[in-house]
């Protein structure tokens, strides 16, 4: 039965679809518009695929759905920003700040 297969994708690697572009241009954007950028790579679970998040100066972030660990460090090189593993650094501090501040806002 072919029903579990999995398809091989332009990344050559099983299981792992490409970003879409929509996805792509709002990472671009979120980088364009924003100050001290710097990218998380997070890997894929059983739940979702290899995503990104991109962290700015002040802890504002974006997460969305990239073509594997390669296509993260291709997709920060191109926009020359620095690119962490989130398994090797965590998250930095100025993102849990963040969000405690806009929890903090919203009651």
């Amino acid at each position: 039965m072919s029903w579990f297969r999995r398809r091989r994708t332009t990344t050559g690697r099983q299981g792992e679809r490409p970003a879409a572009q929509a996805d792509l241009d709002h990472l671009e954007g979120f980088v364009r518009s924003r100050r001290g950028v710097e990218a998380f790579i997070e890997p894929k679970t059983t739940v979702t695929e290899t995503t990104v998040m991109l962290i700015a100066h002040d802890g504002e972030w974006t997460r969305r759905r990239i073509d594997g660990p390669d296509g993260a460090r291709r997709f920060a090189h191109k926009l020359a920003i620095p690119i962490y593993d989130v398994r090797l650094v965590g998250y930095p501090q100025r993102m849990r700040d963040y969000n405690e501040r806009r929890k903090r806002a919203a009651n």
